[in-house]
């Protein structure tokens, strides 16, 4: 009986470790959750340019995105469509906010008057210009075809300026994320596939503004463009930009985890850590204000020419991408009126962010320290 006994103690000893080892397993192989988006479907068809239907192009990129995805493993995919289904924006905010997704890519179309060409990938953010509203505006005016917008969208009217202005980032740390991101796109879309690139921007997107994770809108290029259009309208053309996405959304995932990697923490004597403790909270005041006025591949000399008048300039290189600040205060009512000077200057997407020496923290953060300071 005692050998019965201690027969049912090992069993469930095992079966407990077995359920720990698989649910520390299961936290250690989370998969990379992203949420693919192919813009309008239904009876939304997008832009016509040449005939070519944009709701049909978009999915078909998305599909074969997400298949590749699959295949390279560690990722889980979520579609907003499969098929051609008109799915309501503010739902497809919604599918990857269920999911909480890691990442929530868009795909789209272009169209022009003229015979425009090119890729440009969107995050979210203020229109820097007339043409990043035209093209928000362009994507958002689908809301005018769903039944209840004026509910949905808190009277939000695509076709006005000031209700873009009204779409603010509601995380910062989601936008430089976004911005690695739609780097890495546009600068795959050049070198691999010698796409013209019209470079990463910023405007107001609703499906963007609806989701709360990074988040970028891809404008594959023009359909009325007739060269390009019927690039994108062919197979080869397709199965070419869904293979770039792919390697860019494999990439902005290696790129996390390098910076994410967690370092074996060393065994060092309790003087050196009180030693070091005390240095934290020495420097733990220094805090500095800047205004972030760019991001981008490019690098871009520090004279004031290249950025409309502005003085006090500073950049830092983070991955593959070059982040451009202006002034640098430790007082935040005075980076405040500094980004106003900013915003005169015409770079109305510029936003304020915080450093404790050369790292940069999240603003809230900041805020917290210079008030205990105050």
């Amino acid at each position: 009986m005692k050998f019965n006994k201690y027969r049912i103690f090992l069993l469930v000893l095992i079966f407990v470790s077995n359920g720990i080892i698989t649910s520390v397993n299961a936290q250690e192989k989370k998969k990379f959750i992203v949420v693919l988006d192919a813009g309008h479907g239904g009876h939304d068809p997008g832009n016509r340019g040449n005939g070519y239907k944009e709701k049909d192009i978009a999915l078909k990129v998305v599909l074969a995105v997400g298949e590749a995805l699959k295949q390279e493993g560690g990722f889980e995919i979520v579609y907003t469509r499969k098929t051609d289904k008109f799915i309501e924006l503010h739902e497809r905010g919604s599918i990857a906010n269920k999911a909480g997704a890691d990442l929530f890519v868009s795909i789209h179309c272009n169209s022009h008057r003229t015979q425009a060409y090119g890729t440009e990938t969107f995050v979210l953010g203020l229109h820097a210009n007339d043409e990043n509203f035209n093209v928000a505006k362009n994507e958002n005016s689908v809301i005018l075809l769903e039944d209840n917008y004026q509910a949905n969208y808190d009277g939000f009217d695509p076709n006005s300026p000031e209700s873009i202005i009204g779409l603010t980032l509601m995380q910062e740390e989601y936008l430089d994320q976004s911005l690695t991101l739609a780097s890495f796109v546009q600068k795959r879309f050049k070198r691999a596939l010698d796409r013209k690139s019209r470079g990463v921007k910023q405007a107001g997107f609703v499906v963007l503004h609806q989701t709360y994770m990074p988040s970028v809108l891809i404008e594959l290029g023009f359909l009325t463009n007739k060269n390009e259009g019927k690039y994108l309208n062919s197979k080869k053309g397709q199965q070419e930009m869904a293979t770039s996405i792919t390697t860019s959304v494999i990439e902005y995932k290696k790129s996390l985890e390098a910076t994410y990697k967690v370092v074996k923490p060393k065994i060092i004597e309790v003087t050196k850590v009180v030693n070091e403790v005390k240095n934290e909270e020495v420097i733990s005041n220094d805090i500095k204000f800047k205004v972030q006025i760019g991001a981008g591949t490019d690098d871009i000399e520090l004279k004031s020419f290249n950025f409309s008048g502005l003085d006090q300039l500073s950049k830092m290189k983070i991955g593959e991408l070059f982040k451009y600040y202006y002034g640098s205060t430790d007082n935040y009512e005075s980076i405040k009126e500094l980004r106003e000077v900013a915003v005169d200057k015409g770079f109305d997407s510029s936003f304020i962010v915080a450093f404790r020496g050369d790292q940069p923290i999240p603003l809230n953060e900041a805020l917290k320290v210079e008030a205990s300071s105050n």
